[in-house]
């Protein structure tokens, strides 16, 4: 049996604080999900299991070491992996500093360019440390350009079918994919919508013309539930009775009312987010 490229783990240890979190991207390469997405790059995806052209075998030590660092850490590397540290691949050279770092290089790049690694990052879930441990959250952009891609990926696939009288449909439910779910990353990110149009932004003529359209609905309805927020204040009734008024679940209402106060915080400058609000915003 060949020896494993991975040692046994030496006991966790939390991660120097501050290391390598810095950079914009998931690992020191430009082949990271996120520095791939943050250029809003039309990059092919990676086929597991099969070398890049004119490169006859060179992911095979990667697509071993990427199987080995999904059993040795499932959470980070298996089937419905969490997002990743930036500076994970120091971590990973710390603490298994016998591996070869090239592979390392590939391996991760294969693992962050995957679909389901996409689909955690465009979830914005926390970025977690080799200790599972929540030490960073999702950026907006980072989220929203791996939303981007797992959209042109639909496009690409709808485009590529065999019968061509079907592709309209699956491009336009493709379309209608991403609309819905950029409304969810807009809502979950905690940013005013003119706060998300300042910190995302795509060179994909068709895209930012659906993320400025989703902008405009964030717009809307944070307008109405600020004026829910006031008229439920002026009322004096219980949240039970306001919901019936307004033909609303009571949990739809809580939520939106919790959306309503989390925006009217001050800046993060002046005062930190109330946790509690945040959360039953985003159960939304």
């Amino acid at each position: 049996m060949p020896h494993s490229a991975l040692a046994p783990a030496p006991a966790p240890t939390p991660a120097p604080e501050g290391a390598a979190t810095t950079k914009p991207t998931d690992t020191p390469t430009a082949t990271t999900a996120t520095a791939a997405s943050a250029t809003d790059a039309q990059a092919r995806p990676a086929q597991p299991g099969r070398p890049q052209r004119g490169q006859p075998g060179r992911n095979t030590a990667a697509h071993a070491l990427l199987a080995e660092l999904a059993q040795r850490y499932p959470k980070l590397f298996g089937e419905h992996p969490l997002p990743l540290k930036r500076g994970i691949f120091q971590d990973l050279t710390s603490a298994h500093p016998e591996l070869q770092t090239e592979a390392l290089k590939q391996a991760l790049g294969l693992h962050t360019r995957s679909q389901r690694y996409l689909q955690a990052v465009a979830n914005s879930q926390a970025r977690r440390d080799l200790q599972l441990h929540a030490v960073e959250p999702m950026a907006a952009e980072h989220s929203f350009h791996a939303l981007a891609e797992l959209y042109r990926r639909k496009q690409r696939r709808a485009a590529q079918v065999a019968q061509e009288s079907q592709r309209p449909a699956l491009q336009q439910q493709a379309r209608e994919w991403f609309q819905q779910r950029l409304g969810k990353a807009i809502e979950r990110s905690g940013l005013a919508p003119q706060a998300y149009a300042q910190a995302v932004q795509s060179r994909d003529p068709d895209i930012q013309a659906m993320l400025q359209a989703a902008l405009e609905q964030a717009t809307l309805q944070a307008a109405r539930e600020q004026a829910m927020l006031q008229a439920f204040e002026a009322s004096g009734v219980e949240l039970a009775q306001f919901a019936e008024m307004y033909g609303l679940t009571t949990q739809a209402t809580e939520h939106m009312l919790a959306r309503a106060r989390l925006r009217r915080l001050p800046p993060p400058a002046e005062a930190a987010p109330d946790p509690q609000a945040r959360a039953q915003a985003q159960a939304g």
